[in-house]
């Protein structure tokens, strides 16, 4: 029996092992006692001892973890700082989602009631350019919609209907010059019936789009609930393709912030950075986060080094903490995060051969004595020996024939500048728990979607999420400067900067 022959297990039975003579016997034994150990500590494999985010753990501490956390779906092995993989898209089911053509349409039985009017005029004459005074006459009424508008209440919030009026003044001249709607970006999209054009004229208020991004981008509420929640709770019908031009909208008007955040961003003195699978419809693409302590900017793309250049530029200011994913190695001012080293050190430990035990109790000693040593301010008295003892035992097991012991030294060993950056810099953190933090909701959102479905669509979630975030760390309320920046892109007027708490 060849050792590369394939391991047919349901041809393996009693009448075969009877057949086969010593040496067979003994190879057999061999392969089936490898195959078992890797099994066994696939299963035993969870957020402690691995890349897996505990929400990958069993609940209640017991059975099989729920498959990987770095993957769209269960049994699909994608750790972070390994290798890029192919994922796989969810079946298709043969059509287009959305309304299909031909299918019976929906319409609001009943037209709004507003509550109150509100007027607009315009501001000069568009024919002698004079300025209009609160005196000049009003001939009319140009244009009018209602748009439902979220007031914030000492007692809570409600959605009123609103009437919005276009006038037309008189000027002094004798003609009449009517207000008009604003009108901001154009989104394009390829195949698309009818184009994203934000503006003015429209149903849904800047305050209540924002207000619709916060169940949706933040606490992962689908367009069918958003629905049903505000029909439930305020008594207002708004169909699901409107929830989604709001989020659309949203993530348009919020696409120029994301540039200023980055330039921020590449200015700070420590970024974070990390990466986690996402899907869009039938590719498999990649959620990009950098980090620094006041802002944070999320991007969709592959998992190529080019995606990680354009966000950073090829020179950085200060420190960058990532995990050992490969394309972060171009940036010499690096620190490792030390956290992985100790899940991969945990799983040796755990595992069923004796140098493996070995090994990987010997790493866990070192690296949380290095932390803790850095941490209590402890001397070069202390530090220097604990690095020499890592680095022995790296040598040491840097040959040895089992795989996986034999890559952790190496991936040690050719990284130890990265992975000991913190002991001579104080300030350096040794672990990159603030990027995995902040991937976190975008990770929840990705098991109950997932993903999203166009390039328009991955492009506004990653703005939206990267000012919700920024606004976050920044001590600032997201969703009024969403709302501003909404009122503002539709129409046609400049954001202003991310706020800063005082």
């Amino acid at each position: 029996m060849k050792s590369k022959e394939h391991l047919d297990l349901v041809r393996l039975n009693r009448t075969v092992f009877e057949a086969l003579d010593h040496a067979q016997l003994v190879e057999l034994t061999c392969r089936l006692h490898t195959m078992a150990i890797e099994q066994s500590e696939r299963l035993s494999m969870n957020s402690t001892n691995s890349s897996r985010p505990p929400s990958s753990d069993p609940p209640f501490g017991g059975g099989r973890p729920i498959g990987d956390g770095n993957a769209l779906t269960p049994g699909t092995a994608a750790a972070p700082d390994g290798p890029p993989v192919k994922v796989s898209a969810p079946p298709a089911k043969g059509r287009k989602a959305g309304k299909q053509p031909g299918a019976k349409g929906k319409w609001r039985d009943e037209p709004l009631k507003s509550e109150r009017s509100q007027s607009f005029w315009p501001c000069v004459c568009a024919h002698c350019g004079t300025t209009f005074e609160m005196w000049d006459r009003v001939a009319r009424t140009a244009t009018a919609f209602p748009v439902l508008e979220l007031e914030r209440m000492d007692g809570g919030i409600r959605i009123a209907c609103v009437m919005h009026r276009y006038e037309v003044l008189q000027c002094a001249c004798g003609l009449e010059t009517a207000a008009v709607p604003g009108i901001g970006a154009l989104s394009f999209q390829d195949g698309r019936k009818r184009q994203l054009q934000l503006t003015e004229r429209g149903m849904v208020g800047p305050s209540v789009a924002a207000f619709i991004v916060a169940l949706s981008v933040r606490h992962h509420q689908s367009r069918r609930l958003i629905r049903e929640f505000l029909r439930t709770w305020f008594g207002v019908s708004i169909s699901v393709g409107t929830i989604d031009r709001c989020i659309r909208e949203v993530g348009v008007a919020c696409e120029p912030i994301v540039e200023d955040l980055l330039e921020e961003v590449r200015a700070a003195g420590i970024i974070h950075a990390d990466e986690t699978p996402w899907y869009q419809r039938k590719l498999g693409l990649w959620l990009w986060v950098v980090l620094s302590a006041t802002t944070a900017v999320f991007h969709i793309g592959s998992r190529r080094h080019e995606e990680i250049r354009d966000l950073l530029g090829d020179a950085i200011v200060g420190w960058l903490v990532t995990d050992g994913y490969h394309a972060y190695r171009d940036y010499e001012r690096r620190q490792r995060c030390v956290a992985h080293l100790i899940r991969k050190a945990l799983a040796l430990a755990e595992s069923l051969t004796s140098d493996g035990v070995r090994f990987g109790e010997w790493l866990l000693r070192e690296l949380r004595n290095l932390i803790h040593s850095v941490a209590e301010d402890k001397g070069h008295t202390i530090l220097n020996p604990i690095q020499a003892r890592l680095k022995r035992a790296c040598m040491l097991y840097r040959e040895h024939e089992t795989e996986k012991i034999r890559q952790l030294a190496r991936e040690i060993l050719n990284d130890w500048s990265a992975i000991v950056a913190f002991v001579t810099n104080p300030l350096l953190p040794p672990t990159n728990n603030e990027a995995e933090r902040a991937l976190r909701i975008a990770v929840i959102a990705r098991r109950l979607s997932f993903g999203t479905r166009t390039e328009e669509g991955s492009a506004a979630y990653a703005a939206s999420l990267s000012v919700v975030e920024t606004c976050r760390r920044r001590g600032v309320d997201p969703w009024a400067y969403i709302a501003d920046t909404l009122a503002r892109a539709r129409r046609g007027v400049s954001h202003l900067p991310v706020p800063v708490a005082a």
